[in-house]
């Protein structure tokens, strides 16, 4: 057991499987208070039944607004403060036609915009409410390399693409504007992270066999726990000194 973040609250949202769950059992064995949110009610009892101490799983989709409101007020009224926030809920749009975009759905767009953008910037708002009146607080977004730099083919979904580009900018806006306030926030970019999300690439041989050039450190798919990691520096005080970094998680990706 580590005490890094003892003490704190810390809300987690997509907590129930991949990045999240990791983020969750790491930041638990650190000592913080973990509030882990997920759409899957299943999945969120699987991450808590993990995790050693008494920690909290809530019920939630952060694309909706009021629902992100009315648990962050429930959450308050249990812990009385949020000492950090880690947004990891998002996902492909592939489903809904996310692609090209000559050819991206308005469909596609919209809702995966919603899925990934709209959900950081609710928790993100309703959060700060709480973080502005206790005078500290400490948000970390989960963004992507393909935030950062166009994707080929392989990974040609402009409509994600440009919801984790708008999530580095949103959490450098928070960083500037809120400095003064007490908060930090910053943001990781992970690469390819064998989560449920990376089924498809983790079962392409195509794109397996481009892992040495994607992601030349190691060749292969990163694991949760080394965003998890990531994700700790940032949440803990080791970090004090830093806000509005952008922290790629990539394996080498954005330095080709």
């Amino acid at each position: 057991m580590g005490t890094q973040l003892n003490g704190k609250v810390v809300v987690i949202t997509g907590g129930g499987s991949g990045i999240g769950a990791a983020t969750a059992q790491l930041f638990a064995s650190e000592g913080a208070q973990v509030v882990s949110l997920d759409i899957d009610a299943a999945r969120g009892a699987e991450t808590l039944d993990s995790l050693k101490g008494k920690h909290s799983s809530l019920t939630v989709d952060v694309s909706n607004a009021q629902q992100v409101e009315s648990t962050i007020n429930d959450i308050l009224s249990t812990f009385g403060r949020i000492d950090a926030l880690v947004n990891v809920a998002g996902g492909s749009g592939r489903k809904w036609g996310d692609g090209p975009t000559d050819v991206c759905t308005l469909e596609g767009w919209e809702k995966t915009l919603t899925l990934n953008l709209n959900s950081v910037f609710y928790m993100c708002k309703y959060s700060l409410q709480a973080m502005l009146t206790q005078g500290r607080g400490v948000i970390v977004n989960v963004s992507s390399v393909l935030g950062m730099v166009g994707g080929d083919d392989d990974f040609a979904t402009h409509a994600y693409a440009t919801s984790k580009g708008a999530v580095i900018s949103l959490t450098r806006s928070i960083a500037s504007y809120y400095a003064p306030r007490g908060i930090r926030a910053n943001v990781i970019c992970p690469g390819l992270i064998e989560t449920p999300m990376s089924k498809r690439a983790q079962e392409s041989e195509q794109i397996r066999t481009r892992l040495s050039q994607l992601q030349p450190l190691t060749s292969d798919f990163g694991s949760p726990e080394d965003v998890a990691h990531a994700a700790l520096y940032l949440a803990s005080d080791a970090s004090s000194f830093v806000t509005g970094a952008v922290l790629t998680v990539d394996g080498g990706w954005t330095v080709r």
